[in-house]
């Protein structure tokens, strides 16, 4: 996995952001219960809405071997080439789910993906974000941790 900046991941966060934005108001109007395509069509339409850049039903080949396998997976999602987006309409996400989204995140090299299961009453339940390489955190700590670092650059007694 290739070294990404401290600019480059926050500008990566800002981007899952507005993503995690547009599914919470997917869910916030559709609610659970429907089908991941249905999620995936309102998501993508969404994004649009909001001139994110995206592609759907992304291929991405893999070499086995020698042998390219170039219909070995498609992500959802890819968001400005650089984030995956996985949507899900589970009871519960499980451990497969996320080996998925880590799978995907060390096939291509990207940095970070975001799970996003629409079937849950809070949308904010329904959300893990990964980085590749690292162990899954909930988004909700992410945003803690982020903002106790800061605290601690920005103290006086440097």
């Amino acid at each position: 996995m290739d070294e990404i900046t401290k600019i480059e991941m926050k500008e990566l966060n800002m981007l899952s952001n507005q993503v995690v934005g547009a599914c919470i108001e997917v869910h916030r109007i559709l609610g659970p219960g429907l089908l991941e395509a249905a999620y995936e069509e309102c998501v993508c339409h969404e994004l649009r809405l909001r001139n994110i850049v995206f592609d759907r039903q992304v291929q991405v080949p893999i070499a086995f071997k020698g042998v390219q396998l170039t219909n070995a997976f498609r992500l959802d999602i890819l968001v400005e080439k650089r984030l995956i987006v996985e949507l899900k309409a589970v009871d519960e996400l499980e451990p497969i789910h996320i080996a998925q989204l880590s799978t995907y995140l060390k096939l291509t090299g990207l940095h970070l993906g975001l799970l996003m299961n629409f079937n849950v009453k809070l949308m904010k339940h329904g959300i893990r974000r990964l980085i590749n390489g690292q162990i899954p955190i909930d988004p909700v700590e992410a945003m803690l941790a982020e903002e106790l670092r800061q605290r601690w650059e920005a103290r006086d007694d440097k």
